[in-house]
């Protein structure tokens, strides 16, 4: 059985990424590409879908021993998994390098002291555990062949076949190093060259060293903002600059529910405010790379912008069950695919549009096709900004007129009226004047509850979503506002959970709730941690302390965020890690810092 979501560590090379679990399980491996077939689907179903566990050799029948610390080798993503056991200590530190050449997992044990026996089972199966490979040794190498793939490892330890899994045991004492290295390469090309373990090891740890030295940002939260850029950059795919908003599929919002989808995509949406907090943490080059994605992804087609493209900018993205994968704790179905692809979620347009402002504004080089783009989807919004849209969360419900989406159409206007107006490029606006007083004074009337002091979620809906956090932070409204300040003290009363973290919006257990869905689901991490911007912005400066530094507390031993929290089972849930957690991490502590809200 898979361990708790917050049991797993990300390892990943910035074009894929594996998990590994606390007992050195590796139950996640998606080969070459995050959005490839897993070769290790073992997190979504069982061992026989495919694993690597490397650890202390235990009795048979007996559980796997959890590492007794673990932690990530200073600002990297090189993680360090240690076992004390009866007969002494020993280290496996596991990473990906960078790539160059054939994607590598490279696992090497160290004993530290005494003389520990130890044990490698690796269980390879290709298509998400469905294909088992044929296995077989060419130049004292094993090499597992499947269709396309082949999966290549190396090692200095014997190795022998049992039950169709390659074992290796072996014994290490005080300075001992032993490593074992799996390479990924189409079937029908030569072998992958013979990997370097230690050197690579010794570049890895340089690439992150040198990479995290150009953070800007040195404030009293600088190890968890440290922290999430790191998992930023490790969900960034390095040949295009897009950014997945998480490397797993089908991890379930609701244990046992319905609620799992497949994160490995880019959204414009959350690639948008990641690059937002990259700008502002000192990384250019990250930001500049998202820009060109977006273009190409995009390119002369505007007018039919989608939510989300593949990694590399890919527009079909079909969604499919795999029926075979009884899902995360039996939380079926398992899919793979997102049909919320062809959704129409106005918002994204005044993200996008914030993004390309704030690239424009803060002096990163000019592109006068992104300008032009800006354009385009002004043009856009004006013939449609008044049509129902599905909205911020993908609700497979029917359309509604969402507050959220009309307050984006209203940010991308303002945003083009101040491109125009700065003077670097034309536009009419006198209409768009009049096109952003339209549409601010349409949300005011239609999208505002009176007798509550509230904005609601959509016109004439008396719910509440946690979307409106974001009027304040977008500058629709003043955070002085009463019509604000009264939004945020509902959303406090109606969407909080008990441990005070911010829902969504309300859902309806078993049955069909505004999102068309069954079932309930956790707190949305990244809705708290707007809650805690809109109170240091209204001179709550106390309160928003507290509460970011409650969700600091939800992090896992090495610092990463799933999408939710889950406040009755007190763990984790949905996809892991979660870029949308961990880019308003970022934000929210850049806001206190430059309040001066935390206790020095």
């Amino acid at each position: 059985m898979a361990g708790r979501i917050e049991d797993y560590a990300l390892i990943g090379d910035m074009q894929t990424a594996a998990l590994v679990c606390r007992d050195g399980t590796a139950d996640w491996l998606c080969l070459p590409r995050f959005d490839s077939h897993a070769v290790f689907a073992g997190l979504l179903g069982t061992e026989e879908h495919g694993f690597w566990r490397l650890a202390p050799a235990r009795a048979e029948g007996t559980e796997p021993l959890h590492a007794d610390r673990r932690r990530y080798r200073g600002d990297s993503l090189i993680l360090e998994s240690e076992w004390d056991t009866p007969r002494g200590t020993v280290r496996v530190t596991d990473f990906m390098p960078p790539r160059d050449g054939a994607p590598q997992l490279i696992r090497i044990v160290e004993g530290v002291s005494g003389r520990v026996p130890m044990r490698s089972e690796l269980r390879m199966r290709f298509s998400y555990g469905r294909v088992t490979p044929w296995v077989h040794k060419v130049d004292n190498r094993t090499v597992a062949v499947a269709g396309p793939d082949s999966v290549w490892l190396d090692t200095e330890a014997d190795t022998y076949g049992k039950n169709l899994t390659t074992y290796s045991d072996f014994t290490v004492g005080p300075g001992d190093r032993v490593a074992f290295t799996i390479s990924w390469q189409p079937s029908h090309h030569e072998p992958p060259a013979l990997p370097e373990p230690e050197g690579s090891l010794e570049a890895t740890e340089l690439f992150w060293r040198e990479w995290v030295e150009q953070c800007t940002y040195h404030g009293p939260y600088r190890e968890a903002v440290v922290r999430s850029l790191i998992t930023l950059k490790a969900l960034t795919y390095a040949p295009t600059g897009g950014i997945v908003a998480a490397p797993t599929t089908s991890l379930p919002e609701e244990i046992g529910g319905v609620r799992n989808w497949d994160y490995r995509y880019t959204w414009l949406r959350d690639a948008a405010i990641t690059l937002s907090s990259l700008l502002r943490t000192g990384y250019r080059e990250e930001a500049r790379a998202w820009r060109e994605w977006l273009l190409r992804a995009v390119a002369g087609d505007p007018e039919n912008l989608q939510i989300m493209y593949g990694i590399a900018g890919e527009r079909e993205l079909g969604e499919a069950e795999l029926d075979w994968l009884p899902g995360y704790e039996n939380s079926g179905p398992v899919r793979v695919g997102n049909g919320a692809a062809n959704q129409l979620q106005l918002d994204v347009y005044g993200e996008v549009t914030e993004a390309l402002h704030l690239a424009h504004m803060t002096g990163l080089t000019r592109n006068d096709y992104a300008m032009g783009l800006q354009l385009k989807l002004i043009e856009y919004l004006e013939k449609h900004w008044e049509e129902p849209d599905e909205g911020i969360w993908e609700v497979r419900g029917p359309r509604r007129h969402f507050v959220h989406s009309k307050v984006m159409a209203w940010v991308a206007v303002d945003r083009t009226i101040k491109l125009v107006e700065s003077g670097d490029v034309e536009g009419p606006l006198e209409r768009w004047y009049e096109l952003r007083d339209d549409i601010h004074r349409d949300v005011c009337e239609r999208g505002y509850d009176k007798e509550r002091n509230t904005f609601t979620q959509s016109y004439g809906s008396k719910e509440l979503d946690a979307s409106l956090l974001l009027i304040p932070q977008m500058g629709f409204l003043p955070p002085d506002d009463k019509r604000v300040i009264g939004t945020i003290e509902a959303i406090q009363r109606e969407l909080s959970t008990e441990d005070g973290f911010i829902l969504r919006y309300p859902t309806e257990g078993e049955e069909a709730g505004v999102d068309g869905l069954a079932g309930d689901e956790g707190a949305f991490l990244a809705c708290s941690f707007w809650m805690a911007d809109d109170l240091a912005m209204i001179g709550r400066v106390d309160e928003a302390r507290q509460l970011f530094e409650k969700l600091l507390a939800l992090r896992n031993d090495l610092g990463l965020l799933a999408e939710e929290w889950d406040s009755n089972l007190q763990r984790q849930v949905g996809n892991f890690p979660q870029a949308f957690s961990h880019v308003p991490l970022i934000d929210t502590a850049l806001r206190l810092t430059a309040s001066g809200a935390y206790v020095g």
